[in-house]
């Protein structure tokens, strides 16, 4: 918790111009998938009012990025991501026109409806981890948590004015309208991007193949405990919350019997509720710890459910929608930032990409629940449900901490150094083939075997999340000081991405381990012994 009395505006990253052009246009793209999910699910409960057939409109948006978030994250890390974000505005505007021909022909029906959600939800998937790890280099890091909350009032503003603006040309124009407006939106975020004059990061090394490069982003988030945690909550919060985007439409059109136009406005007072909180939350980081804002925010959505369920009237329920919108700003934008904070560079949209496949899994699923539910037991007592389920799990998901701790300076002397590779082995080394396996050797004091060991527990995880495909520690069995740790990567150029990797965090570790090497004479030398060998198997 900052002990900081002033809050930094929440605006503060439109001063970028890059950043303010791309959120800008960002913002247009927005508010029309607000007007095509809106037109979508309204047109479900045309032509299969089921609460089932309505909860899959969202699942069928939600599901690709399950499906698809790793590939794309893999490949907005190792593309051009300016080129990559326009291939995928692309395709979601393609689609967007295609769904308003066939709805504007009549020949749109239910299964074909989510058929068709599912393909612009394709597109969103591609769009979302490369999106999230360009933030970034539109913003320097001081001003990157504003940016990311900025994204969250811009996306939230979008759905205060894109439902409510979805009704209305639903009932002037018809749905078909709603979808042609989608596809315009898409329109202006390509012309934004063009313009965009992106600075690539240069790279000395080549770039990873598509496969090794999402087995490199499973392994860092396996290896990442702050990142397993980030994932774990986020699906929490947000499976319990899926009710309410499974449930609304029926909720609006049944128990309050209103329509479009009033489904829109719910959506909106939504979206209100969020960019209010948006503006405060710089205020609240100063003054509580992430965990406990995500806590909050999980009860606040857990009351607005209930809300929701209990009500009978369209004042409770936008009430409930309002409360609703804030919770939702404030756990999710609290959460992406943590993740987009704990991932590096070169791993960010692999790792965002994996975060947001956890939630959006737990959104599809939570959501299709909730329908399946609702059909059961019916829509209020399924809202009544999940919001005091949802209301334990905030409870119990409070005791695991979103705040990792600065990492201690690493003492260079202590790091372990390789020799350098023999002059007859560089063209070897430059047919990149064949795995390269390292090792550390050293000398423990008996005293310090639990130290030691502690400390080999964070350097695997250090391993793992530069590159390591295994990794093992042996103790000699007739000289039980004796240590040898050894890891493996894919090739030359893996060893070299490994060594680009490592954070300061992980030079700490490995530092750490180090510091605890004695020499033959018992007394502390100067690092552990470091060799390098490559596979010459046939």
């Amino acid at each position: 918790m900052s002990s900081s009395t002033s809050s930094p505006s929440a605006f503060a990253p439109l001063r970028h111009p890059a950043f303010r052009l791309l959120w800008l246009a960002n913002l247009a793209s927005n508010t029309g998938m607000w007007v095509q999910n809106t037109g979508a699910g309204w047109l479900m409960t045309s032509l299969a009012p089921s609460p089932m057939m309505v909860s899959l409109v969202q699942a069928a948006s939600m599901l690709p990025v399950f499906l698809l978030a790793l590939p794309s994250g893999a490949l907005a890390d190792i593309v051009d991501r300016r080129r990559y974000l326009i291939v995928a505005q692309a395709w979601m505007c393609a689609m967007g026109l295609l769904l308003c021909g066939l709805t504007a022909a009549d020949m749109v029906g239910p299964w074909g409806l989510l058929a068709l959600t599912f393909a612009i939800g394709a597109g969103s998937a591609m769009n979302f981890p490369a999106w999230a790890a360009t933030t970034p280099e539109l913003v320097p890091r001081s001003d990157l948590t504003q940016a990311i909350v900025l994204n969250g009032i811009g996306f939230n503003l979008s759905r205060a004015v894109g439902p409510a603006l979805g009704g209305f040309i639903i009932g002037l124009a018809g749905t078909e309208a709603a979808f042609a407006f989608n596809a315009l939106c898409f329109l202006i975020l390509i012309v934004a991007l063009l313009l965009w004059r992106r600075e690539a990061p240069r790279n000395r090394l080549p770039k990873e193949h598509f496969l090794s490069a999402m087995r490199a982003g499973v392994r860092f988030v396996g290896a990442s405990p702050i990142m397993r945690i980030i994932i774990l909550r986020a699906v929490i919060f947000f499976f319990f919350g899926a009710a309410m985007w499974g449930l609304l439409p029926l909720l609006v059109r049944g128990r309050l019997g209103l329509g479009p136009e009033a489904f829109g406005l719910m959506l909106a007072v939504m979206g209100v509720g969020a960019v209010g909180a948006g503006l405060l939350l710089p205020r609240a980081r100063n003054r509580m710890s992430r965990s406990d804002l995500v806590a909050l925010a999980s009860l606040l959505a857990s009351a607005a459910l209930i809300l929701l369920g209990v009500a009978g009237h369209w004042a409770p329920a936008a009430v409930g929608m309002l409360l609703y919108g804030a919770a939702w700003i404030g756990a999710a934008s609290t959460m992406q930032a943590a993740a987009q904070l704990a991932a590096p560079s070169w791993v960010r949209a692999r790792a965002i990409g994996i975060y947001q496949l956890s939630f959006f899994g737990a959104l599809a699923f939570g959501s299709a629940l909730a329908g399946w539910a609702g059909t059961a037991i019916g829509v209020q007592p399924a809202l009544l449900a999940f919001g005091a389920a949802g209301a334990v799990a905030a409870v119990v998901m409070r005791r695991w901490s979103l705040d990792s701790r600065p990492a201690a300076e690493a003492a260079a002397s202590l790091l372990p150094e390789p020799e350098a590779p023999a002059a007859e082995l560089a063209p070897l080394l430059a047919l990149d083939r064949g795995r390269v396996l390292e090792m550390l050797r050293y000398r423990i004091d008996p005293g310090d075997r639990a130290a030691f060991l502690a400390a080999m527990a964070d350097l695997r995880r250090v391993r793992l999340r530069s590159g390591a495909l295994v990794w093992r520690l042996y103790e000699d069995i007739a000289h039980p000081e004796l240590w040898v740790e050894m890891w493996a990567v894919e090739s030359w150029t893996g060893h070299l991405r490994e060594l680009d990797r490592l954070q300061p965090a992980d030079h700490a570790a490995i530092a750490r381990a180090a510091a605890l090497h004695r020499g033959a004479d018992g007394h502390a030398a100067t690092g552990p012994e470091a060799t390098r060998y490559i596979n010459q198997s046939p």
